[in-house]
């Protein structure tokens, strides 16, 4: 049945100390009758997942991941680790934007984990993450694919708070993303930015803009016409950069600009075309993104 959810008794991960968030949540999803099911969760100190919604019939499972603290401080720790077993489909997001807040020393840091199997289908579509001046905040995401397996993942980052007048002139900021199929290396990118750096207003860096984003569609070949109606895709704000690239098996967007809704709005607009052509289903935006 749709509903079918399988959770341990035990705890499948340490205590966390008193002094910080250290929060572990593992979910496989399987595919049992036709439909895709949150089959395990494993969780411990606040992430969770409340229930499996299938908003678009039995084949594909939604999921939203909640972190009840709303905001990220220096010392948490965050592991996400998700499995997609053979031939599931799992959307995952985020009621809300994640907030990584000022630290006076220790790092923060978010893992994700994602294993997704033969003919398997994983789309990982947060909401945005808003960096504080003076965070210090570490972003790590490892993506393996089977052969024949996909994924479509985006992050959006807003340096600063703009709209307070806030800029990301201290701290720092880490980020590692990987992704392999069948063993193989698609993608790897790795990057720090400083508070404060030049590369922030560097043509060769940020170029000055607060808001960057990257949207990664991973186990497919991307058609030159698919590339090309990608392209003609325009960004509602003035004066923002984006752009896109098709390298074997592999589909990058990027997005420079001082909206964060802009940015996701155009992420959003580029998943509705490329959801059909790659994952072979319409794109059904998660109801969450309209609270």
């Amino acid at each position: 049945m749709l509903g079918e959810l399988a959770e341990l008794a035990e705890p499948a991960f340490a205590a966390a100390p008193a002094t910080s968030w250290q929060a572990r949540l593992g979910l496989r999803f399987e595919l049992r009758d036709e439909a895709t099911i949150l089959a395990q969760r494993q969780h411990n100190g606040p992430l969770r997942v409340q229930k499996a919604l299938h908003p678009e019939g039995p084949g594909v499972c939604h999921a939203i991941v909640l972190h009840p603290p709303a905001g990220i401080a220096g010392g948490d720790e965050l592991e996400i680790s998700v499995d997609v077993g053979t031939a599931a489909h799992a959307l995952l997001t985020t009621p809300g934007a994640g907030k990584w807040y000022r630290s006076a020393a220790p790092w923060a840091s978010q893992t994700l984990d994602f294993e997704v199997g033969t003919k398997a289908t994983l789309e990982w579509l947060p909401q945005e993450s808003i960096i504080f001046d003076g965070a210090l905040a570490d972003m790590r995401s490892h993506i393996r694919l089977a052969a024949d397996a996909r994924y479509l993942g985006w992050e959006v980052l807003c340096l600063g708070r703009r709209a307070s007048n806030e800029c990301f002139a201290n701290g720092d900021l880490k980020l590692s993303t990987r992704i392999e199929q069948d063993g193989k290396l698609l993608w790897l990118e790795q990057g720090r930015l400083a508070g404060g750096s030049p590369l922030l207003d560097s043509p060769l860096g940020l170029a000055g803009f607060s808001v960057c984003g990257t949207l990664l569609a991973a186990g497919e070949k991307i058609s030159p016409a698919l590339l090309a109606e990608c392209r003609a895709i325009a960004s509602t704000e003035r004066r923002s950069q984006h752009g896109l690239s098709a390298l074997p098996q592999l589909l990058v967007a990027r997005y420079l600009g001082h909206s964060s809704e802009a940015a996701r709005a155009w992420f959003v607009a580029l998943w509705k075309v490329l959801r059909p052509a790659l994952l072979g289903r319409e794109a059904q935006p998660p109801r969450i993104w309209n609270t």
